[in-house]
């Protein structure tokens, strides 16, 4: 099975993928992490990014495609994927479309998450990053004992510069106005469907695999 979780900036595509990963035993493919590695190494690649999503930008269909590109061409996306995070433009999308078409695969489900933008920018401002590890946590999700330290490695949480109030919205704006044809594409290829993200996580997700069970 191959899937695209679609929706805004913290809208809860990843931990919707991460549980969908584990139930249909396919691998999760965010390119959010994959950027942020590449942020924590310092990498090229990393340094760009970073330039990029800290003034609210999304990063440059070159880079993303590239690396999609490697994703798909590695063994362990040969039986089904779920991409969290990508395509965000209509020439990504297009591009992915190519990808898997040189490779004889095709889309089962573009999903896309809705919800009430305000919600967002509450959500993103409970969220912290570690310095260390780049591991993100949700203050009210996750229940840090102590939201200056990183549980997994013991580094210093902080909230990113594009987790607040007034970048995120900057963040939707540019969302809303690059991904409207991405919807069209997908919706006008039959793959579009919809899909509340409001809620509790297991109830969103149980919605989820209702919609892929139908299809």
């Amino acid at each position: 099975m191959r899937i695209i979780l679609f929706g805004p900036p913290g809208v809860g595509k990843g931990t919707q993928a991460k549980l969908l990963s584990s139930k249909l035993r396919i691998p999760h493919i965010s390119t959010g992490d994959m950027l942020r590695e590449a942020v924590a190494a310092r990498t090229e690649l990393g340094k760009k990014a970073q330039a990029v999503m800290e003034a609210g930008q999304l990063v440059s269909d070159d880079i993303m495609i590239g690396i999609i590109q490697d994703v798909l061409t590695s063994e362990k996306t040969k039986e089904g994927f779920i991409l969290d995070g990508f395509p965000r433009t209509l020439a990504q999308a297009k591009a992915l479309t190519q990808l898997l078409d040189e490779r004889h695969m095709q889309l089962d489900n573009v999903i896309d998450m809705q919800i009430d933008e305000q919600k967002i920018v509450e959500r993103l401002g409970k969220r912290l990053t570690c310095r260390e590890c780049g591991k993100i946590y949700n203050i009210a999700i996750d229940k840090l004992s102590d939201s200056s330290k990183c549980p997994n490695c013991g580094g210093e949480l902080y909230q990113r510069d594009d987790d607040k109030p007034e970048t995120v919205r900057k963040r939707l704006r540019v969302y809303n106005e690059s991904t409207a044809p991405v919807k069209e594409y997908y919706k006008h290829l039959g793959l579009l469907q919809s899909v509340s993200a409001s809620g509790q996580i297991e109830d969103i997700n149980n919605a989820i695999l209702a919609m892929l069970n139908r299809h």
